[in-house]
């Protein structure tokens, strides 16, 4: 593969500094250390670049790089003080300055009804309290509040210009005498009052991704009443080895005989492709899942802190129910919000394969290959959440798994690690 790539190398390679420390999952991918300065000889896409450290070449994150020119600059200025905004907040808040987010997450009737249900189970219970409604978007929450509970006032917080289009729509709804629109990053905003009741829809990809979750855990700390509520509540991660033959045979085994012509040098480069980073997006099958799936992370949105979200871990342990082709993992996340009423029913918005569709759907984190297991197999290892030092959205996700037989004329062991990084 390193042949292949050397013909596309470009004459003169550009000199990058590491961001962050990189371990690469197979020997193709680079392993370095944050500060480690390297030669980029070809970009082959937006997320993975062919380069070299210390005459070892393989692929290496784009998003882990800074080019050692723009560092010297910094340098000279003011040092690691004016690195590009490490929330991206321009791209991000951009998007949801558009219609196009907010017409997929509304479309989403799931995550919007489990919302609207949340409110309706509680409106006695909401009446008169003081709610924040963060990251409001269209403000859909903050109306629903308005119009099937009588809140006293209802503070909606957008860091988006879409807070513009959201005061029109509390207007134009009549629900001007309720919801306040405030626009401006929840770390900025400041409220006349504390509140009851803290609403917000942070949740991203593998539950963390992009880390709305921070604003959501400082504007708890600075705004919640002691004794207030939490929506969600409480989180969990779940997850379950895999099956995944469609995705495998369309961007791996395709590569075989395509019209009759061996097209196999290409596999190595599809694997790099399609086979490191998560497959978002990732509808599986109730019947791909090998085990029954458990939860290997839950939060507490009471006791979560901001330092809490820099590394988080958990441990899994599964019983092969049947055999197959052990391809991967696919993740999803449960919310759940807490009545406010003394044993009163909990909401729960599920984006599980067994559950409605959610505009999340499941993400799949692939093997390298495919390996075969039989029913009674067993699967343990951990999940490892490592959020990106420098780009604060970004997040690393990487498993460690050990495959156990359970007859004796099969009698060994497969152990395996992997590291997916995440990134916008």
């Amino acid at each position: 593969m390193q042949t292949e790539k050397e013909d596309e190398e470009d004459s003169s390679p550009e000199e990058y500094v590491a961001l962050c420390s990189f371990t690469g999952s197979d020997s193709d991918q680079l392993t370095f250390s944050r500060g480690d300065r390297l030669l980029v000889h070809a970009k082959t896409s937006s997320e993975w670049w062919w380069a070299e450290l210390q005459g070892v070449k393989g692929y290496i994150p784009a998003c882990y790089l800074r080019h050692s020119a723009a560092e010297e600059e910094e340098e000279e200025e003011e040092g690691d003080a004016s690195l590009e905004d490490p929330w991206q907040d321009e791209e991000y808040f951009g998007s949801y300055g558009t219609l196009r987010l907010h017409l997929e997450m509304l479309s989403d009737k799931s995550r919007t009804e489990a919302y609207r249900q949340v409110v309706l189970s509680n409106s006695a219970s909401l009446r008169s309290k003081v709610v924040m409604d963060l990251g409001c978007g269209t403000g859909i929450i903050s109306l629903f509040c308005a119009q099937l509970a009588q809140p006293s006032v209802v503070y909606a917080v957008e860091a988006s210009s879409m807070a513009e289009y959201t005061r029109q729509l509390v207007k134009q709804n009549g629900c001007e005498e309720v919801v306040t629109v405030l626009q401006g990053r929840a770390e900025e905003i400041e409220l006349p009052e504390q509140v009851d009741v803290l609403v917000s829809e942070w949740m991203g990809n593998c539950l963390l991704f992009e880390f709305m979750v921070e604003s959501v855990l400082l504007a708890r700390d600075r705004w919640l009443r002691e004794g207030g509520v939490m929506w969600p509540s409480s989180a969990a991660l779940t997850l379950v080895p895999c099956q995944a033959d469609s995705y495998f045979a369309e961007k791996m085994a395709f590569w075989e005989r395509p019209y009759g012509l061996d097209f196999t040098p290409l596999q190595p480069l599809a694997h790099q492709e399609f086979f490191t980073k998560p497959k978002f997006s990732h509808l599986i099958e109730p019947n791909d899942c090998l085990s029954t799936p458990c939860d290997v992370i839950c939060l507490d949105m009471y006791t979560l802190q901001v330092k809490d979200l820099e590394e988080i871990t958990g441990q899994f342990q599964f019983c092969m129910e049947k055999s197959g082709f052990f391809h991967g993992f696919t993740a999803w996340f449960t919310v759940y919000f807490e009545s406010l009423q003394t044993g009163g029913a909990t909401v729960e918005l599920n984006t599980g394969p067994n559950s409605e569709p959610t505009h999340w759907k499941q993400t799949l984190f692939m093997l390298d290959r495919p390996v075969s297991v039989y029913a009674g197999d067993s699967v343990s290892g951990s999940v490892l959440l490592h959020r990106n030092p420098v780009w604060r959205r970004h997040m690393t996700v990487t498993l460690h798994w050990k495959i156990s037989s359970s007859t004796e004329e099969t009698d060994n062991c497969q152990v395996g690690t992997k590291s997916f990084p995440m990134w916008r």
